[in-house]
């Protein structure tokens, strides 16, 4: 089927009669690591995807995926490049601009969308509450804190306990600056790591980690 398809693609035979649920792309920068990404997302309708064909602004096909014996395809794709660090290598190969998705579906329908990049960043939040590499945290009744940005679309949250491989993930609207532990969920005497990404409207983001202890009691 996946051969067919593609056949069908090279010859022009196959119309674009549909468009992805979602099509987009973001560049996406951790401050303290100092390195930066480039995260694709496609999604298509109900059914599954045979052929996803990304193309850049300069015409370069960066993406060509395929499924070439599956019987149902992969409906939805995240992909992330490499993290180098950030000196523009990761903007030089992801240049500015528009870029074009087209996908195949099993059943030989083609499905196209567009999605614009852009490198510029928002600005970083600053921690109030905890502190980098703060060793007496109260397990219970933290809210977490950051200065308030402008600007700002939303912020993504993320609390780890990697030894436990647990995490909280949470999406806040660009107007808040704080957001509350659940009880229970933070044991004493624990390392924990936390990030808050500003994500600009353009969907970039920006991405602060902190990692603090709790105190040894609550």
């Amino acid at each position: 089927m996946a051969v067919v398809t593609c056949a069908l693609a090279s010859a022009g035979l196959v119309q674009a009669d549909d468009r992805f649920d979602t099509a987009k792309l973001y560049l996406e920068r951790n401050v303290a690591d100092g390195d930066a990404e480039v995260v694709i997302e496609a999604k298509g309708d109900d059914e599954g995807l045979s052929v996803l064909t990304l193309v850049a602004p300069d015409g370069r096909t960066l993406v060509d995926f395929q499924v070439p014996e599956g019987k149902l395809g992969i409906r939805s794709v995240k992909l992330e490049s490499p993290e180098p660090e950030d000196d523009g290598r990761v903007q030089a190969d992801f240049p500015a601009g528009d870029y074009g998705f087209t996908g195949i579906t099993m059943d030989g329908d083609r499905i196209s969308g567009s999605g614009t990049l852009s490198h510029r960043l928002p600005p970083p939040v600053s921690f109030l509450v905890p502190k980098d590499e703060q060793e007496d945290v109260p397990a219970a009744g933290l809210k977490a804190q950051w200065k308030p940005l402008e600007g700002i679309e939303k912020y993504v949250l993320i609390l780890e306990d990697e030894a436990a491989d647990l995490a909280i993930e949470a999406e806040l609207p660009g107007n808040a600056f704080s957001f509350e532990i659940p009880n229970g969920w933070m044991k004493p005497d624990t390392d924990y790591k936390l990030a808050v990404g500003s994500v600009a409207p353009d969907g970039n983001r920006s991405f602060v980690e902190i990692e603090f202890e709790t105190a040894q009691t609550q």
